[in-house]
């Protein structure tokens, strides 16, 4: 019974956990045969952590019988992408560099993850040090949906491990568009949430003041779950905010009469592929019938800021590997030992221009959402990506920037995105969409992606394994 639960969303799964129709443990070792029989093809998992997640089951279900319920997590088996510190388990952070790190503490992600009551299953795959490739001697996941396919980057692991139902949600990062493009490429939901939302205390650095965390689901009310766990003020993290944490699910029942939603038909179609332009059509339409405004907005230019992310990260991601390189250079793949070489070249006064221009973008951003709610936008230009064309991007600097056009100018500004399931292409394979909203509201991200997933069905597709070879 527990092995046909595996595709059920994660709130739902926790409905039945508190109504006690079904155990935690049963659930959990089910999940684990499941990686048994699934993940040795695809990849997804790094270190499956079986002994403490049967452990964590026994104890969840002992307090929801007892009446000492923790919330929606409590029980629900979820998995972590291998750069959030996790005490006592290998923590790599895709490299070989880190393979024998063991922190001696949680990061604070984990750490409210476990006192939800959230079951981890284990650790996942990432590229080398969350960047554009994984390690040569790092086995990549494979998209569960076809192998021939991208499965998108740098949180590789969590997506391929949630859409396969190897898990009920997970954890990611996103520093470029590392939570969009693999929800987009395995069909789920992703929210990046604003920059400060989240801690960042023990998560492995990239850039970060481009660093985010955030939660992978199969829906809007999934990844407010999660999110309403890890958000919030975190004194040893100094950047994370403030600001009061709202109620997610509760956000998630609302409807969308009267929200502003912004549409600059022109960005959205710029060299945009024709199954991409009508899921942007369908979804428009949907939320118009859902009783929201769509308002013509014209989006800034974008063009520098895609020009600006590489060199910007770069320097970000020198200083944090100063420790490790050049002193172990020979321990890095060549994609990220580039990065790095070109952040330790930068001169300052560039840097210093491009943090201006960040300012200003941030600022022309910030008052867009002074007339609009919601903007909405694509992940990404093309249809689902083959390896084959993954391959020659390095080739490619045009493909480069055309592939962060829509994610990294967020990641840069700081503001929250939602990515949705809205369609699929000719051979079935999932095209999703963007809904980004002003700094810190989140909630509004949550409001309107559930509310699309009321009147769709795309976020219930799921791939079918063994993947197609």
């Amino acid at each position: 019974m527990a092995d046909a639960l595996h595709y059920l969303e994660l709130t739902e799964l926790a409905a039945r956990l508190k109504a006690r129709a079904v155990s935690a443990l049963d659930v959990t070792r089910a999940q684990l045969d499941r990686i048994g029989t699934h993940d040795p093809e695809l990849d997804a998992y790094v270190h499956v952590t079986a002994e403490t997640a049967i452990a964590d089951a026994k104890t969840a279900d002992a307090e929801i019988a007892h009446g000492r319920y923790r919330g929606p997590l409590h029980g629900v088996p979820i998995a972590l992408k291998d750069l959030f510190w996790t005490k006592g388990i290998p923590t790599a952070a895709g490299t070989t560099l880190h393979r024998d790190f063991r922190p001696s503490e949680d990061a604070t992600v984990v750490r409210r993850l476990k006192d939800a009551g959230a079951v981890v299953l284990g650790k996942l795959q990432l590229t080398e040090g969350a960047y554009s490739d994984h390690h040569p001697f790092v086995t990549p996941p494979k998209n569960p949906w076809n192998a021939d396919y991208w499965p998108g980057i740098s949180s590789s692991g969590p997506a391929v491990a949630t859409a396969a139902g190897l898990c009920f949600g997970s954890l990611g990062s996103d520093t470029g568009g590392s939570i969009r493009w693999p929800c987009a490429a395995n069909g789920l939901t992703g929210l990046k949430p604003s920059w400060g939302r989240v801690s960042r205390h023990g998560m492995f650095e990239l850039a970060a003041s481009l660093d985010h965390a955030g939660p992978i689901g199969r829906s809007a009310a999934d990844v407010a779950a999660l999110l309403g766990v890890i958000a919030g003020h975190d004194p040893n993290d100094p950047t994370s905010l403030v600001d009061p944490v709202p109620d997610y699910l509760a956000e998630a029942k609302q409807d969308v009469r009267g929200l502003r939603i912004g549409v600059d038909a022109a960005w959205n179609s710029d060299d945009v592929d024709v199954a991409t332009q009508r899921v942007l059509t369908d979804a428009v339409d949907a939320f118009r019938a859902l009783g929201a405004d769509i308002v013509d907005v014209q989006f800034p230019d974008v063009m520098q800021a895609i020009a600006d992310w590489a060199p910007n990260c770069a320097v970000e991601a020198a200083v944090a590997h100063e420790a490790t390189y050049p002193a172990r250079k020979d321990e890095y793949g060549p994609i990220l030992a580039s990065v790095i070489e070109a952040g330790r070249a930068l001169s300052a006064l560039d840097y210093q221009k491009i943090l201006l221009r960040r300012l200003a973008l941030r600022g022309q951003v910030t008052a867009l959402f002074e007339t609009i709610d919601l903007l909405l936008i694509p992940v990404h230009p093309f249809p689902p990506v083959t390896l084959a064309m993954i391959r020659t991007l390095g080739e490619q600097p045009d493909l480069i920037a055309k592939m962060q056009r829509y994610t990294c100018t967020f990641d840069m500004t700081g503001h929250p995105t939602i990515t949705l399931p809205g369609g699929a292409s000719a051979d079935g394979l999932p095209i999703a969409f963007q809904l980004v909203a002003a700094h810190l509201d989140e909630a509004m991200l949550v409001r309107a992606g559930a509310a699309f997933h009321r009147v769709t069905s795309w976020h219930c597709r799921h791939p079918a394994l063994p993947w197609r070879r």
